[in-house]
């Protein structure tokens, strides 16, 4: 589920400062360390329902040898459990009304196809998120039958509904048998199915402390990495690894509509600041669940040609940590629907090339790992074309981008390029090799990106 915090400073992203010098001014540092396999990875969210006709694990299981050859190399699952009857929106429900947080879906199958799912992920060197909802419950949650002081009760004693979500009862965070029956079973999935980590939903409406608490207990068991859907600094403070830049993205998708240029990620540069604490990652998206369901991205919002610089833009900014949906290597262009079965139909993979070299570039190039910091070039037009380059040792990648559906001419001061590089390069979409990465005055087409590596 998504909301947009209220917080207006939070708007940031972008910033060449993100993983900044411990010498700088900011927010306390995060203590965990991200699990080391995180910082060049990337994640691939899969809506199993609408993945395939059958919408099991075991039918979805044919399609990871195509991710891995991709380049996908964390598979994010929206939620598995049981969904509720009471409430229910729709002939299926809703993923995040939970029912049971440590049974399966029979929609999706059984636990042992789970396990044997996983166990094939991790053979193939991947890894495994899953999605959990812990701000609230389904409407008929085991929970609200055995403990019913485990919910916020509405002005009538009943279970609270959790915000306008009418097939949801708000879990009570002042309870802290609530709270322990929660830790242990987030433990459960990890002692039983060995995942790698989960996606916290809701994140922003729970305690941190209680997060702090859990975070702890969990990473006991497991370095696992920790993904909260919501923009709040508290969430890193408290252990998350990564967090949801939601204002941020609709940067992008004002860029893209025209309503802003490409100052505008300068100026989300100069806002970051010390929001976070150092080495906070971002997810970087160009859609997700609720932004294709909701509000028809990215084929509505970074229509045909536009998705290319903005993709690259997920995959090659600092701090990142990025994300494609289900169905944008295909792409699926419309909706999908959130409460009914309506199935992806894969065959054409027209993007699967782009995101193939982006995703594989991300995992070699050391430069693209989320702790390398950017410097940003100036292209003598700067409200149309972005540009910047990150080195790290000898490996570096130059980055230029038009953000515009019209031709533009952009120039790079030659010393700067010698400065990158000096050497013979790659451009990565092209396919071309240089003999040094180009400078001087230089022509893009609409929309058209540009990675030297």
């Amino acid at each position: 589920m998504k909301t947009i915090s209220l917080k207006p400073l939070l708007v940031l992203l972008f910033s060449a400062t993100l993983f900044r010098s411990a010498a700088q001014p900011g927010k306390q540092d995060i203590i965990n360390l991200h699990p080391s396999w995180s910082m060049q990875s990337n994640i691939y969210e899969v809506n199993i329902r609408q993945y395939t006709p059958e919408g099991t694990f075991n039918a979805f299981a044919k399609h990871i040898d195509r991710l891995k050859t991709m380049g996908v190399h964390t598979l994010w699952f929206m939620p598995i459990n049981p969904i509720s009857q009471t409430d229910r929106k729709g002939t299926l429900g809703s993923y995040y009304a939970v029912a049971d947080y440590t049974t399966v879906n029979p929609e999706f199958g059984s636990m042992k196809d789970f396990q044997q799912m996983v166990k094939l992920i991790h053979q193939k060197g991947m890894k495994v998120l899953i999605d959990w909802v812990p701000n609230h419950t389904g409407a008929d949650h085991r929970w609200l039958a055995g403990h019913p002081d485990f919910f916020v009760k509405d002005s009538s004693g009943k279970a609270a509904m959790a915000k306008d979500w009418s097939d949801t009862r708000q879990l009570d965070y002042t309870n802290q048998v609530m709270r322990d029956s929660m830790i242990a079973a987030m433990k459960f999935w990890i002692s039983n199915a060995d995942i790698d980590g989960f996606r916290c939903d809701v994140a922003w409406n729970v305690p941190g402390d209680f997060w702090k608490e859990c975070i702890a207990q969990l990473r006991k068991m497991k370095n696992i990495f920790m993904l909260a859907e919501g923009e709040d600094a508290y969430l890193p403070e408290n252990g998350f690894d990564a967090v949801y830049p939601w204002r941020a993205f609709h940067v992008l998708v004002d860029i893209a509509a025209g309503k802003k240029n490409a100052l505008a990620l300068d100026t989300v540069q100069r806002l970051m600041g010390s929001i976070y604490p150092k080495n906070t990652m971002l997810l970087q998206f160009t859609s997700n669940h609720d932004e294709n369901s909701w509000n028809k991205a990215d084929f509505a919002t970074m229509p045909g040609a536009s998705h290319e610089p903005f993709a690259v833009l997920t995959q090659t900014l600092p701090g990142s940590i990025p994300l494609v949906y289900s169905g944008q290597e295909e792409p699926v262009l419309r909706p999908i629907a959130f409460f009914e079965k309506d199935p992806m139909v894969f065959g054409q993979y027209k993007r699967a090339p782009l995101y193939n070299k982006l995703l594989h570039l991300r995992t070699a190039n050391k430069a693209l790992a989320a702790n390398v910091p950017m410097q940003k070039l100036n292209t003598g037009n700067d409200e149309a074309v972005y540009a910047f380059y990150r080195k790290s040792g000898n490996q570096f990648v130059y980055v230029v981008v038009n953000l515009t559906g019209e031709q533009q001419y952009y120039s790079i001061d030659a010393g700067r390029v010698r400065e990158i590089s000096g050497k013979p390069v790659k451009e990565l979409l092209s396919g071309k090799t240089y003999h040094a990465a180009p400078s001087g005055k230089s022509r893009l087409n609409p929309w058209e990106s540009r990675i030297y590596y």
